[in-house]
């Protein structure tokens, strides 16, 4: 069993830092790990307007909303749109993935190569059967050739 001895004011405190482990208190001023622990663990929202207006028409509005606060403050406030962001977060990056290969049928590069030539072949042929059809039209026909004599 682990007991701990109360720390007298003005002691180091949990950064070793005098008078840090309480923030303002007689024993010194709060150090900035204090701060930024106490408003993690706490949550700030900083939230402004901006507006631009002409001869009291508005022309533009900004709403600013900030939130800092640590993941799982964010969480507990049902926060969570970086754990979907592919930028952000792997698995939401395999997650996308995953969804393109289910568009594309699951193929690998081989197999979509392998189609990509057969239409490549298939568009040659159409070339080609369009090609000779243009030609017979051009051609005359030989009753055309012998009535012209």
């Amino acid at each position: 069993m682990t007991t701990t001895m109360p720390r007298p004011s003005g002691g180091p405190g949990p950064y070793g830092v005098a008078g840090a482990g309480s923030l303002g208190g007689p024993g010194g001023g709060a150090n900035l790990a204090d701060i930024l622990e106490r408003v993690l663990d706490k949550g700030v929202v900083i939230a402004g307007d901006i507006r631009i207006n002409l001869l009291d028409i508005e022309l533009l509005t900004i709403k600013i909303r900030l939130l800092v606060a640590s993941v799982d403050k964010a969480r507990e406030m049902g926060i969570d749109w970086w754990e979907h962001d592919p930028a952000l977060s792997s698995g939401a990056r395999r997650a996308e993935l995953d969804a393109a290969e289910r568009r594309d049928g699951g193929r690998d590069a081989a197999e979509l190569a392998a189609e990509n030539e057969r239409l490549r072949d298939r568009l040659a042929a159409l070339e080609r059967r369009a090609e000779d059809r243009t030609e017979r039209r051009a051609e005359p026909s030989s009753e055309e050739s012998e009535e012209e004599r």
